[in-house]
């Protein structure tokens, strides 16, 4: 027995962030294919005009009765990280968001799909932090950088080594300095910051370990040495030096 003044939530769902891996759907957990199957609302964030990783990962998965709710970037590489404007821009966009993904639950789950896992450099942990934590679970994926070193079938770290994960969008200095003491290394957020990257590396005397991992296990992959690739990269593209520590 309900009492009057009890509220009924049987209607309201969850916003469940489903982590897809690195890329290939194989790759994929068991719970995030279950879900993804039977899922009635789809989120998933884009850059405007695209149609977005994320979504392009599941093609053949949702059902095509499925709602999507597309969430549209405001800013990409117009304005530079560094200016207030950029941060404001997004900061008004995830709130808009978070608003729109608890309206669309008022009718049952709603999912939001996230390249490689939610809670690693994931666009969904800034509308987590405007959602009520009842209403949010988060399915883990494979990181896009596991992806990346299953691809070269290397060890990445060895014994004691320390693994250490940048973001390329780092001063150049600071770039060089962690280079120099770490083991092994996953770089991230290269982009534009290609030749940043390659001059840190120059200054930190490990370019020549350098790899290039352009869409680990999507289709174009590509793998090179840093020393054979000249000009730009794509976005999803990840840098790796590995480690060479103690072992029997």
């Amino acid at each position: 027995m309900r009492w009057p003044h009890e509220r009924n939530n049987s209607v309201s769902g969850k916003i469940i962030c489903i982590g897809l891996g690195p890329g290939d759907p194989d790759l994929m957990s068991v719970r995030a294919d279950r879900l993804l199957r039977g899922a009635q609302r789809v989120a998933y964030f884009r850059k405007a005009g695209s149609r977005g990783q994320a979504r392009s990962m599941v093609e053949g998965i949702l059902s095509p009765r499925a709602t999507e709710i597309a969430m549209e970037y405001p800013v990409t590489t117009e304005i530079p990280v560094a200016d207030p404007r950029y941060n404001q821009a997004l900061s008004a966009f995830y709130a808009t968001e978070s608003n729109r993904l608890l309206a669309a639950a008022q009718e049952g789950d709603v999912l939001v799909l996230c390249e490689g896992d939610p809670l690693f450099y994931g666009s969904f942990m800034h509308l987590m932090i405007r959602l009520p934590a009842e209403r949010v679970e988060v399915v883990p994926g494979i990181p896009g950088m596991v992806g990346c070193w299953g691809a070269l079938q290397r060890p990445v770290t060895w014994g004691d080594d320390i693994l250490t994960v940048l973001p390329a969008t780092l001063p150049q200095e600071e770039l060089a300095g962690r280079l120099r003491t770490s083991d092994a290394v996953a770089v991230m957020k290269i982009g534009r910051n290609l030749e940043k990257l390659r001059q840190a590396l120059i200054l930190a005397g490990r370019l020549e370990q350098a790899w290039l991992v352009e869409y680990g296990t999507m289709p174009g992959q590509r793998i090179r040495r840093l020393t054979e690739v000249s000009g730009p990269v794509p976005y999803f593209s990840i840098l790796l030096l590995h480690g060479e520590g103690r072992r029997p």
